[in-house]
């Protein structure tokens, strides 16, 4: 195999063409294999094999520094650069991770796991180059759907001004997750679909180069006439406005099309953009027919493409249904996704209700905002984002909604831990941050059934609205108690004379399990499902305080201002003689990547770990 001589990028930099193409080949076979093993990333990855290959061969890193925007697709680059034999431990608790990572190595340049910020540090990084009077080259590669993003367009401006040498490949597949949507998706499109973007027609090109001498000097000769001719009838006028030279488009997969570019691009002392066409899932059937269910993939049979595990009713998959519920009941229900139809359990309601859907693409800023607007107008508007991406707008939260108290239901999915991407994707921040401003509810449901009733109530509630949500499936042992949602009321789930247990959200479960482990030592645990982390029901938990004198808290979030600082806080305004207090929650430090139950046993939040921790208070 070729694959088995590259070491490092220079490895390939003196191969020929034929040799780059059967690379890429085995990368495909090897990626395919690996992500079906471990899950991961595959659509994305399998679309840039051609367009990694030839960045290596044309750059000469890490003296040259290359910002992959979001990152999920640089197993390509990880297998280049030193990295193939430990691909078999991708996203597994210390294996290499499935993003770019600084710490993994040198060539990773910098640490993306978010949309549409690969263009600005781009630019730090050529500023600071300039600065210091160095010569090395800097380089983007976006894709075409993070250009939605009002962080990429705000970087375009100011490169495209700046005049700074840099090179941003603009990686064209027509996806972001879900099928892109938009007016910069309808422009790409313009310039994709033009006559004069075609493949190359190999047989000519070939049957040319068997011509003594002169036949690769026609080839190229033609190739430049062609070029130019393209470059003055495309409508490229956007990024030319900009200040940025159009370079493009080019087929993806064709490697000496997209080295010859890039080389021409390398030429250039202003800003460049470099505008590939790729195909999402390129070279496995299943994945190119439907890339969305391949974005992010559990481990599936690789003949067929089907999951090894059958998908099972997850919280979105609930969210979703309800929601579709609750709009047949009232018409001013409207549903706002930033690019995650899929992903956030929108698609029924896509469909029973395309005039009540809006796709903002990844824009989670202007989803809030227009979420306030229609919510000012009298929509009642619901906006399920992931809760490492509300992070992105939470200035909006703040002076959009909250500040002026407009019913906005924030359902905020993958809270808590998710696993294996990593620290980037981690939703252990958002109790934190929605818990400090003025106006808002926050509220984290036990169970499926317990997520239904809280949108229900939501709905009817009229003012800001969080409910947070994990990722995945309600636990297996099942919580039968299910009283009425109350604003701000705790439910008592067990009575109990020792120690009180409070717990919000998937924790839920755990506490019970801990009540359970407690009980065989002969210690009584009251336990209390809070529902509310704001407002929070702070006559219960004092009271049950007063009886048992200890308390625990256990919550899927950071314990620095998340639920257990709430009830510190509480403890502080209404002091209770002799209390013992313990918080399990995820440390002050961002988590890596591994599976759910080997992060909580290596942070201390396995039942275990709690109950030995508990026991220290007695």
């Amino acid at each position: 195999m070729i694959l088995d001589r590259i070491n490092r990028p220079e490895d390939i930099q003196t191969m020929k063409e034929e040799e780059k193409q059967e690379l890429a080949k085995e990368i495909r076979e090897e990626i395919i294999n690996t992500v079906a093993q471990t899950g991961g990333h595959l659509a994305s990855n399998l679309g840039v094999v051609e367009l990694t290959i030839a960045l290596h061969s044309v750059f000469h890193m890490p003296e040259d520094k290359i910002v992959w925007d979001v990152g999920h697709q640089t197993y390509v680059h990880k297998m280049l650069t030193g990295r193939r034999k430990q691909m078999s431990t991708l996203r597994q608790l210390n294996g290499i991770a499935g993003f770019p990572k600084a710490k993994e190595s040198d060539y990773d340049s910098f640490d993306t796991g978010h949309s549409s910020t690969s263009i600005s540090v781009a630019l730090g990084m050529a500023r600071a180059r300039d600065l210091e009077e160095k010569n090395n080259h800097v380089v983007a590669v976006i894709g075409d759907g993070a250009l939605t993003g009002g962080m990429a367009l705000e970087a375009l401006d100011d490169a495209g001004n700046s005049k700074t040498r840099l090179i941003v490949i603009l990686n064209d597949n027509e996806m972001s997750i879900s099928k892109n949507v938009g007016g910069i998706s309808r422009f790409l499109t313009r310039i994709r679909t033009k006559r004069f973007y075609r493949k190359s027609n190999n047989l000519i090109r070939k049957a040319l180069e068997k011509i003594p001498k002169v036949g690769t000097f026609i080839i190229h000769l033609a190739r430049r006439i062609k070029y130019s001719i393209k470059q003055l009838m495309i409508p490229n006028m956007f990024f030319e406005d900009l200040g940025f030279k159009y370079l493009g488009p080019v087929d993806g997969h064709d490697i000496e099309r997209i080295e010859w570019i890039l080389n021409l691009a390398k030429k250039e002392k202003e800003p460049v953009v470099v505008h590939i066409i790729t195909k999402k899932g390129k070279g496995y059937q299943p994945a190119e027919e439907n890339p969305a269910s391949y974005h992010a993939t559990a481990s599936f049979e690789k003949e067929t493409g089907k999951p090894i595990k059958p998908k099972e009713k997850d919280y979105s998959e609930v969210f979703g249904d309800t929601l579709v519920k609750l709009a047949k009941e009232n018409e001013k229900i409207v549903a706002i996704t930033a690019a995650m139809t899929d992903g956030t359990g929108l698609t029924k309601f896509k469909q029973i209700f395309p005039n009540r859907f809006f796709d903002v693409g990844i824009a989670e800023q202007h989803a809030l905002g227009l979420a306030a607007g229609l919510a000012k107008e009298g929509q009642i508007p619901v906006v399920p984002i992931y809760s490492s991406f509300y992070q992105r707008a939470f200035d909006q939260v703040i002076h959009d909604i909250c500040l002026p108290q407009l019913p906005v239901i924030m359902c905020v999915d993958r809270a808590g831990i998710v696993g294996q991407d990593g620290e980037t994707h981690q939703g252990i921040f958002d109790l934190s941050f929605f818990s400090m401003i003025p106006n808002i509810t926050v509220m984290a449901p036990k169970d499926f059934k317990e997520l239904e009733e809280m949108l229900t109530f939501a709905i009817n509630l009229q003012k800001p609205v969080v409910i947070r949500y994990p990722r995945g499936q309600e636990a297996k042992e099942r919580i039968e108690s299910h009283t009425k949602i109350q604003l701000g009321k705790a439910e008592i789930l067990q009575e109990g004379k020792d120690i009180t247990i409070l717990a919000i959200g998937r924790m839920v479960e755990k506490a019970m399990q801990v009540a359970k482990e407690l009980a065989k030592q002969g210690k009584t645990a009251e336990v209390v499902n809070c529902r509310f982390v704001k407002p929070l029901d702070k006559q219960t938990i004092l009271t049950s305080l007063q009886k048992t004198k200890r308390v625990i808290t256990i919550e899927d979030n950071t314990v620095v201002g998340g639920f257990s600082s709430q009830v510190e806080t509480l403890l502080l305004e209404h002091p209770i003689e002799q209390i013992k207090f313990k918080a399990f929650g995820w440390k002050d430090t961002f988590i890596p990547h591994g599976r759910v139950e080997q992060l909580e046993n290596q942070y201390g939040l396995e039942v275990e770990n709690i109950v030995e921790k508990v026991k220290e208070m007695f």
